[in-house]
């Protein structure tokens, strides 16, 4: 079983990564904000016991922290990226896992580097960074790539208007069995008009590692 305790060392450490990533960017600090909370929300649909629901809203609350790695030209690029360009986003989740290995030490930091590094793998296996698929897969990862991409598909950028909700399930019922897990999109889908609503935008309350414990 996961240690839960969170030392006090390692909130502040913690939240000092998450300041800097919100500092950087803010957009993907409030991304990772709800990615958190709604990852361990749809952990908790999904029937995930109490423990496992805090590492996966963690994994999401961390998934982009190596954001903070990619420079501001690619990070922050409102087009298309090239193909070079998307190869250095696509070092993210691996560097996401490189800023917390500090943290390693805690059981339950620990326990979320799986699902940080995969967050971005698919069912199919043409996904990255390892191309891993259906049940090689962390369970945590297959969870965030969900509603990692509902998110982004749903949130108003500068650049383009976010999608109705109802769009975006009809994208990730297309999608299922090839990108995401068949079974997870279908509790999403039935569980997510329940949650209390998120703003896409950010408040003047900060985040840290121990408020994903409560929702």
């Amino acid at each position: 079983m996961t240690e839960l305790h969170i030392p006090k060392w390692a909130a502040d450490a913690s939240t000092i990564l998450l300041e800097e990533l919100k500092n950087r960017d803010p957009y993907t600090y409030g991304h990772c904000r709800r990615v958190g909370r709604n990852a361990r929300l749809l952990a908790q649909a999904a029937g995930l016991d109490e423990e496992q629901q805090k590492v996966v809203g963690l994994c999401g609350l961390f998934h982009d922290l190596g954001k903070i790695g990619i420079s501001d030209s690619i990070l922050l690029k409102p087009t298309r990226l090239t193909e070079q360009e998307e190869a250095m986003m696509r070092t993210h989740p691996a560097l996401s896992v490189l800023l917390l290995e500090p943290l390693s030490k805690v059981p339950i930091f620990r326990s979320t580097f799986p699902g940080v590094k995969h967050h971005h793998e698919r069912i199919d296996g043409t996904g990255y960074p390892d191309g891993i698929k259906d049940e090689g897969i962390p369970l945590s990862a297959k969870i965030l790539l969900i509603v990692d991409t509902f998110d982004a598909m749903t949130t108003t950028r500068p650049y383009r208007k976010g999608l109705d909700a109802h769009i975006a399930y009809k994208e990730l019922k297309q999608f299922a069995g090839r990108q995401f897990d068949a079974q997870l999109v279908q509790v999403f889908i039935k569980a997510h008009p329940k949650w209390k609503a998120t703003p896409a935008g950010l408040s003047d309350e900060f985040v840290t590692a121990r408020d994903v414990f409560t929702v």
